[in-house]
């Protein structure tokens, strides 16, 4: 009887130290006009979110020492991994540094992926993707090479697509390749594993008569993705970024055409259901995306100084 009681009080121990070691979403950004450097926010439920107040990470490389669009993913060695555009205008690279606690960072690095593209006007908001099949890192970004390929009415500095490089540790890159040529200009494109073998590319159509958000499936993280959805944003909307919240993804963008946030669920992508309703974010927030902390490292987040 003794033996059973103890067991049961094992158990018991054993899911309230579970609870307690809960993970929560944060969300990175960044604020106008993006010099200030990384914003986070987080939430217990993925709908609400709180700022924390100041910049985490102040930039400090490219030639307009901005961060615009900083994307985060936590890696298998539990380090954290950050990316960001450095330049608007010009620039052949993405900026990258790494912390364990979000407070104490690496040096930050230039990485000039598009050096062998002399023509290359920019590098936009790099995305970041740990591949656990293959075991690297995926980063996928939107670059224009005027006249490389076929347009509709934007200008030929205007006329992205989607590029990426892989790396086991941010040290050795692949060469750059075209990841993503629907027939369009395309940026902001987001990968999401949603199964085994079953990827989602959630992109913006950055066509003039579009500017909305699509899908695109695919087998495999590297693709070949299939052609693209029908949008279901608005006109005017981008900056998409995805988390898992129970059996719902949630895709949260950038509906700067009414200048605010707003948020779609979906169980398929095919179906999509707008919550943004349901969702509250801090003032300013601007594109970013969602990883998880434990409730460890959010103490120290509040608590630093």
């Amino acid at each position: 009887m003794k033996k059973i009681v103890t067991l049961i009080c094992l158990a018991l121990i054993a899911v309230g130290y579970a609870q307690k070691k809960k993970e929560i979403y944060l969300f990175t950004s960044f604020r106008e006009p993006a010099t200030a450097g990384l914003y986070l926010a987080y939430s217990e439920d993925g709908y609400t979110w709180k700022g924390l107040e100041g910049s985490f990470l102040k930039p400090e490389i490219g030639a307009s020492k901005i961060m615009r669009d900083p994307s985060i993913v936590k890696g298998a060695d539990n380090t954290y991994h950050l990316v960001w555009t450095t330049d608007w205008k010009g620039g052949n690279g993405f900026g990258y540094a790494s912390s364990k606690d979000l407070m104490h960072w690496s040096a930050q690095e230039y990485i000039p992926v598009m050096k062998n593209e002399p023509e290359v006007v920019n590098v936009w908001a790099p995305e970041i993707f740990y591949d656990d099949v293959k075991k690297e890192y995926i980063i996928i970004w939107a670059s224009t090479i005027p006249f490389r390929f076929e347009k509709g009415q934007e200008e030929e500095k205007n006329n992205h697509r989607m590029y990426y490089v892989t790396t086991k540790d941010f040290k050795v890159f692949s060469p750059a390749k075209l990841y993503y040529e629907p027939g369009f200009s395309v940026i902001d494109c987001v990968i999401v594993k949603k199964g085994k073998k079953e990827y989602v590319l959630v992109l913006k159509d950055n066509t003039r008569p579009m500017r909305n958000i699509k899908v695109a499936f695919g087998k495999s993280a590297l693709g070949p993705f299939g052609k693209s959805s029908e949008p279901f944003t608005a006109h005017l909307s981008e900056g998409p970024t995805v988390v898992k919240v129970g059996n719902k993804w949630l895709i949260y963008y950038d509906n700067y055409g009414e200048k605010n946030y707003k948020a779609s669920a979906t169980s398929d992508f095919i179906h999509f259901e707008d919550v943004s309703s349901k969702i509250s974010l801090p003032e300013g927030h601007k594109h970013g995306t969602i990883t998880t902390i434990s409730e460890d490292v959010l103490k120290g987040l509040m608590d630093r100084k």
